[in-house]
């Protein structure tokens, strides 16, 4: 696998040869500590089969990841003196056997071994800050460099490793500050900067409201979060995108299939439709690739509950799941690294659920309608003077040639269909250039 590096333009990963890299990512927080091998490896492969590129996974995760041990009764610290998790003694006496880190070791290896590269997360931000959740906060500056030292020379040669900090928590006074501050220096210090960077925060949030300008975050992260139906999460990602210096932004947590809407399970639950939406809009508007998640897929459950309602392991192929390789196929089926957000391809556009998101490139369009509804253009942006015209199934992955068209004045466009989870993406291309379908 090759180590992934930012764009000469700033806006997108490539990999060490130049390659464009569609960031593809899947939540899986609980990964190092609730899965044993086999069902690790049974993960892994099932989402690298679909197209997935990256998985996010917490060393000392949430819901008791200090305290608790691993599939194997393993745990990640010893306790110091006062009886507290020591960040400074990692537990390596049972290395040779199924130990902890040695458990982790084996996944990092095993995505490498499926083309999979890992957001590691050091630690979950409730070990920062608490404010909910089981924590207990166990870093300090002093001990976090200390740690970002250790763990950053552990995992600084894997060419698949993305380090990740922060973890779903404000940082709200300068302590919470020094302590990111303190790890990601150690960090980048210890795997001597060959390795990628950046920041997941609080929901509603993006990491460049706290760190845009340090010289260690190499992209933006932004977390759309669970909150509700048809969140703007295309706004966050403009945001970012209008920054000064230009950083690559992606949404690394946006709504979850199978989520409840709001965390209130009598709103109802996320569906395929809504994790599609939310990644087109990203995409579209300037993100370079997405981030899919499932509530029981991050939480590895084992056991049902009102709230998480399958098991992990019967969630793999939800449709969600199996869409989201569609984005990756069409982004790559036409040049990546050109591509940007341009909202001024539409002569107008709808309010609320039903609006409109366009991009494109030296010589193509693409343009998300949420709910099939028609899409009307302002032509000649493009070069040519004739525009082929496909439209896109998110759902499927099929592309239907539609018509040819003047490259000039405006055109109204029907999708084949609309209704609530009919979306549809129209394609426009220089109708000289020959591109395939997707």
């Amino acid at each position: 696998m090759q180590p992934l590096r930012i764009s000469d333009n700033g806006r997108h990963l490539i990999q060490a040869d130049g390659t464009p890299f569609f960031w593809l990512a899947d939540t899986a927080w609980q990964l190092f500590r609730k899965l044993d091998r086999a069902e690790a490896d049974l993960y892994l492969r099932s989402r690298a089969e679909q197209g997935f590129t990256v998985i996010l996974a917490v060393v000392l995760a949430e819901l008791d990841g200090a305290g608790a041990g691993n599939a194997y009764n393993r745990h990640p610290l010893r306790k110091n003196g006062d009886g507290e998790y020591d960040p400074l003694q990692p537990d390596l006496a049972a290395e040779g056997d199924y130990g902890y880190w040695e458990h982790v070791d084996y996944i990092v290896d095993k995505a490498a071994e499926y083309g999979l590269y890992i957001g590691l997360l050091p630690a979950w931000g409730d070990k920062i800050n608490q404010a909910w959740g089981k924590g207990p906060e166990i870093f300090r500056p002093d001990n976090a460099a200390a740690f970002g030292d250790w763990i950053g020379r552990r995992y600084g040669a894997s060419a698949n490793i993305v380090w990740v900090l922060g973890g779903d928590r404000e940082l709200t006074n300068r302590r919470h500050f020094s302590v990111i501050q303190a790890m990601a220096e150690a960090i980048r210090k210890a795997a001597r900067g060959k390795q990628l960077m950046t920041f997941h925060p609080n929901g509603k949030q993006s990491s460049s409201l706290y760190m845009h300008e340090e010289d260690w975050l190499d992209f933006n992260m932004i977390q759309s979060s669970h909150y509700e139906l048809n969140y703007p999460n295309e706004a966050l990602i403009t945001k970012d995108y209008g920054l000064s210096p230009a950083k690559p932004v992606v949404d690394a947590e946006p709504c979850y299939e199978d989520h409840p809407i709001g965390f209130r399970i009598e709103n109802g639950f996320f569906d395929a439709k809504d994790v599609r939406q939310a990644a087109y809009f990203a995409v579209f508007a300037g993100a370079f690739g997405h981030t899919y998640g499932h509530h029981c897929v991050w939480s590895m459950t084992k056991e049902t509950t009102d709230t998480f309602i399958m098991l992990w392991s019967e969630t793999l192929s939800r449709p969600g799941a199996n869409q989201m390789a569609h984005l990756k196929r069409l982004a790559a089926s036409r040049p990546t690294l050109d591509r940007v957000p341009d909202q001024s391809l539409l002569v107008s556009n709808y309010p609320g659920a039903c609006r409109l998101q366009a991009c494109r490139g030296k010589d193509y369009a693409f343009i998300y309608s949420p709910n099939g509804l028609p899409v009307v253009c302002r032509l000649g942006s493009l070069p040519g003077s004739e525009l082929a015209v496909r439209w896109f199934d998110p759902r499927t992955g099929e592309s239907f040639a539609a018509c040819t068209v003047t490259n000039s004045g405006e055109e109204r466009f029907a999708p084949p269909s609309s209704g609530r989870t009919d979306d549809w993406v129209l394609m426009l291309d220089d109708a000289s250039n020959g591109y395939p379908a997707p």
